[in-house]
């Protein structure tokens, strides 16, 4: 058994502090108690601490003796992280502390996503301002809030807050990348508004659940990132439910009152749940029918997720359930939603241009709705699939609007700071760092728009399985990353 604690793994400063990141409640929308640890901690170094209108910190450390002349660096990531848990996992968000731990070659959490995404990010800049005993040129730590629901910190960022040349985006997942662009993406928010019809007390109503628990066992579908992970196949739990839900509809006179599916945006949905009612004596059709999607389901994501189990249980009856017409509609259009991989990028393979996630779902007897993440590194791409999403729902008589849009980063292959960081990792590790695009919403892209002279790189640890309870990180990873980050800092080009 590894006796060893995280804050004392190497390098010691960043994973100190990371360990200190883990203690504080920092789930998107919680800013108040993170935000205050680092204006506290700014503050406790003697250097100029600040904070905007909409929270973000920032936190400037004059250059190291002899650094004056290059350009000023800017370490930028986000202070929030994504809550997600396993059924089985008594754990608030809101109060309590990441129980993170030392699992062989990588730290990860029991239960619970570990906020390595972007906590390993901050606790490199903390580290950065910290030091004694590193070469560098004049710092700005950027830390902004909220980017997991929406990038609000980087959309609040006002002209010349930022007095920055080059920002160095910590909040990439894969050692020894180089990230130069990523996707735009744009949210989909579609509803239906109506009025509930009252229940026939001659039926029974049933609850519905993809995924949870059997056994005590950790089962079900794998989630993750509804950008880096879109890619991999794996199931999304609102699809699956639908996919019952139509077959009870149509087959065996199920009536639909409520569905909760998904909680984030970017998180591909790991559970859903609906209830339906059915006239009494169908019990045993609807268990032959969860039962056979079950072996279905494990047959079709046997290499992408964990064994799938759909629960079924009997629930008090409703009052109201949704008009026939309303339900039909709804789950037509949930159905045949798109989801997933839409175009790859036809210049670089294996690389995904533009993808969708069905993420949210959120319907009873008086309104249902559903919310969506488009994203695109191209677009006129990401307006053609908004396009066909306000095509396909408003024909089921739904509301469309859309908001939250946001470009991609367009790669610069002539940075100044790219030809640095290529060179010097070649020569830090002997090896080249390969060069890419993410397909995800990173925050350059927004800040770009402000600030168009940033130039701007994004790099950072191997990180699996952000945005799930299996998130984890290398330790081997974050020690190379530390050291790269290092080197940049001490070869950062001349103004």
């Amino acid at each position: 058994m590894n006796t060893l604690k995280i804050s004392e793994l190497e390098p010691h400063a960043l994973w100190s502090n990371f360990y200190s990141l883990t203690r504080i409640p920092r789930p998107s929308g919680k800013k108040d108690e993170i935000s205050k640890f680092l204006l506290d901690f700014g503050k406790s170094l003697n250097l100029e601490t600040l904070q905007d209108k909409v929270g973000n910190v920032l936190i400037r450390k004059p250059a190291t003796a002899g650094m004056e002349d290059r350009q000023t660096v800017v370490l930028q990531a986000h202070m929030d992280m994504v809550p997600q848990k396993n059924n089985d996992v008594d754990h608030d968000f809101l109060r309590d502390p990441i129980d993170a731990y030392i699992d062989g070659e990588w730290v990860t959490a029991r239960g619970t996503t570990l906020g390595a995404d972007n906590g390993i990010g901050i606790a490199a800049a903390m580290a950065v301002l910290q030091a004694k005993d590193i070469v560098h040129p004049a710092i700005e730590m950027f830390i902004t809030v909220d980017e997991e629901t929406g990038m609000d910190g980087a959309f609040g960022l006002q002209k010349n807050w930022l007095k920055g040349d080059i920002l160095l985006n910590l909040d990439s997942e894969d050692e020894g990348e180089i990230f130069i662009g990523c996707a735009g993406g744009i949210d989909a928010n579609i509803s239906w508004e109506f009025k509930s019809v009252p229940v026939d007390t001659n039926t029974v109503a049933l609850k519905i659940e993809v995924s949870g628990l059997e056994n005590g066992q950790k089962v079900g579908i794998q989630g993750g990132h509804s950008g880096l992970d879109i890619n991999l196949g794996r199931a999304n739990a609102n699809k699956l439910l639908f996919r019952i839900l139509k077959e009870a509809v149509k087959n065996h006179k199920a009536r639909l009152a409520s569905v909760e599916g998904g909680n984030m945006r970017n998180a591909i949905p790991r559970e859903a749940f609906a209830v339906i009612t059915i006239p009494k004596g169908k019990r045993q059709d609807i268990e032959n029918l969860v039962k056979k999607f079950e072996d279905m389901f494990n047959e079709e994501y046997n290499l992408t997720d964990n064994q799938i189990v759909i629960l079924m249980s009997e629930v008090e009856l409703p009052k109201n359930i949704i008009p026939e017409q309303i339900q039909d509609d709804f789950i037509n259009a949930i159905t045949v939603c798109p989801n997933g991989v839409f175009r790859m990028i036809p210049s670089i393979p294996n690389k995904v241009e533009t993808s969708m996630n069905l993420a949210i779902i959120e319907a009873n007897a008086d309104k249902i709705e559903v919310k969506c993440l488009l994203r695109s590194s191209v677009e006129s791409k990401k307006k053609e699939l908004a396009s066909k999403v306000e095509s396909l729902f408003n024909l089921a008589g739904a509301k469309v609007e859309f908001d939250g849009s946001y470009s991609g980063w367009n790669p610069n292959p002539d940075s100044a700071i790219l030809k640095t960081m290529k060179q010097t990792y070649l020569n830090k590790f002997g090896k080249e760092a390969k060069v890419e695009v993410v397909h995800a919403g990173l925050e350059c892209g927004i800040i770009g728009a402000v600030e168009p002279h940033l130039d701007m790189i994004s790099f950072g640890p191997t990180i699996r399985y952000p945005h799930s309870p299996s998130e984890k990180v290398n330790i081997k990873s974050v020690g190379l990353f530390w050291e790269f980050l290092v080197a940049v800092l001490e070869n950062t080009p001349k103004k």
